[in-house]
């Protein structure tokens, strides 16, 4: 009887942790397959047009003409983060140095806070936050609970959750073809935006095309080229943080 509860305490005891360790190597293998940078992204991992392209603690700093502001980008869940070179390069030129955030395993809901050590830094006077899908909603998340530290926000197929602050300049980005974000969320997500925020709507754009990865699973074939994608977006959130 006693070997008996003896091995019942042992295996309450274990039990959990052997479905701890199952499920951590589960989500392990399945953080292993991820969208790589395709060779146009790696292209845009160099230095050109005023742009230098250096390699940080946090990930990567796009360094343009500006001194004075910084845009904070969190890439998408299970995309390598340098698939958003040719975006970023494109905003660094319109006038925003831009701090791309490398995030653990490729899941921004890992880091959500990486932004702080960014701002702690101090080397800008303005900051601003941005990402896609997974990691807009990470970005709109930190701008939730951050909003005194930021100037604005820029949504790429992603919404916000709750309430962002009126002071913040936020603009939402997705693409006509996309068919991957939730639209049902995005109309949700607009009772939680500023009273001015942007909503911009990209004709033939996809989900996908943010980026610089490839074809994404469940999304639809876009109609436009993803560079015609890629400078609308950086267009349009230049025009939106930099607004009389």
């Amino acid at each position: 009887m006693k070997d008996n509860k003896k091995k019942k305490r042992i295996f309450a005891a274990v039990f959990p942790l052997c479905v701890i360790a199952a499920l951590t190597a589960i989500f392990l293998s399945y953080a292993s397959f991820y969208y790589k940078a395709d060779e146009t992204a790696l292209a845009a991992m160099s230095s050109y047009a005023n742009v230098t392209v250096e390699k940080t603690d946090y990930g990567y700093l796009f360094d343009g003409p500006s001194s004075d502001n910084a845009l904070i980008f969190y890439p998408g869940g299970k995309v390598e983060e340098t698939a958003y070179a040719p975006l970023l390069h494109s905003i660094a030129e319109c006038g925003f140095d831009v701090c791309l955030v490398k995030m653990p395993l490729r899941f921004a809901f890992l880091g959500v806070d990486k932004a702080d050590a960014i701002i702690d830094d101090g080397s800008y006077e303005n900051y601003y936050i941005a990402g896609h899908s997974l990691g807009g909603a990470m970005a709109a998340s930190y701008a939730q609970k951050n909003g005194d530290k930021l100037k604005g926000a820029a949504l790429l197929a992603a919404y916000p959750t709750g309430k962002l602050s009126d002071d913040l300049r936020v603009i939402t980005i997705y693409g006509s073809k996309d068919s991957v974000v939730n639209m049902e969320n995005i109309e949700k997500g607009r009772q939680y935006m500023p009273s001015d925020a942007v909503e911009y709507i990209i004709e033939g754009g996809n989900h996908a095309q943010f980026g610089s990865y490839g074809q994404q699973r469940g999304d639809n074939d876009a109609d436009i080229t993803a560079e015609e994608q890629i400078t609308q977006t950086a267009i349009q959130i230049f025009l939106c943080f930099t607004k009389e």
